[in-house]
């Protein structure tokens, strides 16, 4: 993810002037979805469904074995019914970290659901989100199913997934907000990419595709890991009820290294 060795471990409360723009309002969920006023329940909840759908959507077909439909109807069921029953408003941090508590009441929700024998009721609140359920399933396909015993700890590896694609795709919005976009590319090209076909482009092979100098390829690459790292920070803290939860969090996606 953030594999290489010049990466910036700056935090995100170091951020330049250029990150103005970004919202640290992210850090407010819980009393969001714990408001009285329904607009801003909502905001929280959708915060949360973002970065948790995925994860919910894979565990419905690993564990539970429901086919496609039924595990997108469960998913959006879940996060609708999380909302209309309060669900994320009676988490209690001292009790269990959030990913966990989110399990093992999507466990019940589904113990719920074959109970009834039905399909869950989307309701209005699931369609404010889009769920892109092709990428997902695709995603299935493409990676090996664990073992049984092993469920837990892929909920997690896939949460992290699922915060980690959220940050990149808010670094993108950012750069090309800004008319930076060639800068995404060159960061693309190199570290996913790279990551993805197992060789990463040497700096000075950048440095001639994309038409800047050695130093440039060096600066930008280094402020642009720096920037994706505040962004993944951001969206973990959004997901976290208290501090101690983030730092927890944080050292387990960032291997070890304090945020």
């Amino acid at each position: 993810m953030l594999q290489d060795g010049e990466r910036d471990m700056s935090g995100p409360g170091r951020e330049t002037a250029g990150d103005h723009a970004f919202p640290q309002t992210r850090h407010s969920v819980f009393e969001r979805v714990r408001s009285a006023d329904e607009a801003l329940r909502r905001l929280g909840w959708e915060a949360l469904a973002q970065s948790y759908w995925k994860p919910v959507y894979k565990l419905l077909r690993m564990r539970w074995k429901a086919d496609p439909e039924l595990a997108e109807d469960w998913t959006q069921g879940f996060f609708a019914h999380a909302l209309e029953q309060g669900t994320f408003e009676r988490f209690d941090p001292a009790q269990a970290r959030l990913r966990t508590y989110l399990r093992l009441c999507l466990d019940g929700f589904v113990a719920n659901q074959r109970a009834f024998q039905g399909r869950a009721k989307r309701g209005g609140a699931a369609r404010v989100l889009s769920l892109d359920f092709e990428a997902a399933e695709g995603e299935l396909a493409a990676s090996t199913p664990p073992a049984t015993e092993d469920l837990e700890a892929y909920f997690q590896r896939e949460w992290m997934r699922s915060l980690f694609e959220l940050a990149l795709a808010d670094l993108r919005q950012e750069l090309e907000q800004a008319g930076k976009g060639q800068e995404y590319l060159l960061f693309a090209r190199c570290d996913l990419e790279g990551a993805e076909s197992g060789r990463r482009p040497s700096y000075g092979e950048l440095a001639q595709e994309f038409g800047i100098t050695l130093g440039q390829v060096t600066s930008r690459l280094h402020a642009l890991r720096a920037k994706l790292r505040a962004r993944l920070l951001a969206r973990l803290r959004e997901t976290c009820a208290d501090e101690d939860e983030f730092r927890a969090e944080a050292r387990a996606i960032l291997g070890g290294v304090e945020p």
